[in-house]
């Protein structure tokens, strides 16, 4: 290869790393990497198929996946800017770079070991640049060199907060539906006996977080790929529920004594922020697969008013004031619902996850009837 080519080449992979190193970790939008966006994706791919040969232990093998992409994007800047960096060096080994301890060798793993040690911050022993324009280069490899290194340190320990702070919410939004994953039980909740102003607060909370959580995923694409083998920390089952509060709220809640919270900005905030994060997700990650604008089939319909019926009857035992015509409360439930649901569907799977995993009051309506009444919860912490 001509020493000019192979330098250009040098030269344009180590801009391409830096440009991707930018997108990635300073830029911080969804889908806005080169190299790491479609790498995360390729080794996503390869995980979702490997991980059917597990059987039961699936969702534990896929569990793996977030954790060894980070591994994977970060062990590939390092190889990569050290290829580019040999690139440039290899064909002047010997007279732009020389060795330090004897005759110049000028094979391509020496340029790749001159190149890595120009950017590590103890530098290089054996080699050293021979003229100003190699002097120059290697002030600015290590320059470059330490400054990925700290922008991937900070990169780690932002996603692995960002990580938490998921974590924390998903969970708990499943404590506070009675660990059910059911939205009746969160709604009735929030409100008990049907004292909604001064749940308020615990509501605008929530609509809160989930703005941190749909900017989490803006910010940190990455999270999309951390999937955990408890249903309770998934993305589909934390948007279902409040998806399906929000919903219920809309369709079950008497209009005389909740208009004021139906009409509010934390409602508004939630289901706005649940509709634009599995979009923003599916629209990223899952760009063959979206779901089709469909109206429900009968039989799809006839479950939705099997769960909302259950749902209206465990409002009614927690002493909340529900709507007196139950018939127009069910079809508006059916039309909120069909607007998120096939979102629903679309992600789940794409996690490793099953609709019972991450809706399991609607997959089985009659679960709510099954349960303890709300009145053993005076006396009881169950």
């Amino acid at each position: 290869m001509p020493a000019w080519l192979e330098q250009t080449l040098g030269v344009a992979l180590f801009l391409f790393i830096l440009v991707d190193v930018f997108l990635t970790v300073l830029y911080a939008r969804i889908g806005s990497g080169l190299l790491s966006y479609q790498l995360s994706r390729w080794i996503w791919q390869f995980f979702r198929r490997v991980s059917r040969l597990f059987g039961r232990h699936r969702a534990k093998a896929l569990s793996f996946c977030g954790p060894i992409i980070l591994v994977m994007v970060l062990l590939s800047w390092a190889l990569l800017l050290t290829l580019g960096e040999a690139l440039i060096i290899h064909p002047r080994l010997g007279t732009g770079v020389v060795s330090t301890t004897g005759a110049t060798p000028k094979d391509f793993v020496s340029a790749l070991y001159a190149g890595g040690s120009s950017m590590s911050i103890v530098g290089a022993n054996n080699f050293a640049p021979a003229n100003s324009g190699f002097r120059a280069l290697f002030v600015l490899d290590s320059l470059f060199g330490m400054s990925v290194i700290s922008l991937t340190l900070t990169y780690l320990m932002q996603v692995y907060n960002a990580l938490y702070r998921r974590n924390a919410f998903g969970y708990s939004v499943h404590l506070a539906s009675a660990e059910t994953g059911d939205a009746a039980e969160l709604l009735a909740g929030i409100g008990p006996q049907g004292e909604y102003r001064s749940g308020y607060t615990s509501l605008a909370e929530l609509s809160m977080q989930m703005t941190g959580l749909k900017e989490s995923h803006h910010f940190y694409p990455v999270l999309f790929y951390f999937r955990f083998p408890d249903p309770a920390y998934a993305i589909s089952r934390i948007t279902l529920v409040l998806l399906d509060m929000v919903t219920l709220l809309k369709s079950a809640l008497d209009d005389e004594h909740y208009a004021w919270l139906k009409e509010s900005a934390p409602v508004t905030q939630l289901w706005r922020g649940c509709l634009i994060l599995t979009t923003n997700l599916a629209e990223t990650f899952l760009p063959d697969d979206l779901p089709s604008p469909n109206e429900p089939d009968y039989g799809t319909r006839e479950r939705w008013r099997g769960r909302y019926h259950a749902a209206v009857r465990r409002l009614i035992q927690a002493g909340v004031p529900v709507t007196g015509d139950l018939s127009a409360g069910a079809e508006n439930y059916i039309a909120l619902r069909a607007h998120w649901q096939p979102h629903i569907e679309n992600l789940a799977p794409a996690l490793g996850f099953s609709m019972e995993d991450v809706d399991p009051a609607g997959t089985d309506p009659g679960s709510a009837d099954r349960r303890p009444d709300f009145r053993s919860r005076l006396h009881t912490v169950g």
